[in-house]
């Protein structure tokens, strides 16, 4: 990957997300427009001097859907964010 954001900016790439729940509830795409995405954290910049990133590449997060810019790289899609739009980190 030689994408690298700057200052407290963090490039995501997109998960694929279930449409059914664990008991195999379906999930309609309509229910999913207004509610947070999960995505992979492919690179974090160490961050401003004064406020270090507190995540790093390999992690899973959870982010606003407004929250990023879209960009392509060598064919696939990214989202870059700055770190307050980071709404977690989910742990397996």
């Amino acid at each position: 990957m030689n994408i690298k954001p700057l200052n407290d900016r963090v490039v995501l790439q997109a998960m694929e997300v279930q449409n059914q729940t664990a008991s195999g509830i379906y999930i309609p795409e309509s229910s999913k427009k207004e509610r947070p995405f999960v995505y992979n954290v492919v690179a974090v910049w160490p961050g401003k001097k004064d406020a270090p990133m507190n995540i790093t590449a390999g992690q899973k997060v959870l982010c606003g859907q407004y929250a990023w810019d879209e960009v392509k790289h060598e064919g696939k899609e990214y989202k870059i964010v700055g770190i307050d739009y980071i709404l977690a980190v989910i742990e397996d």
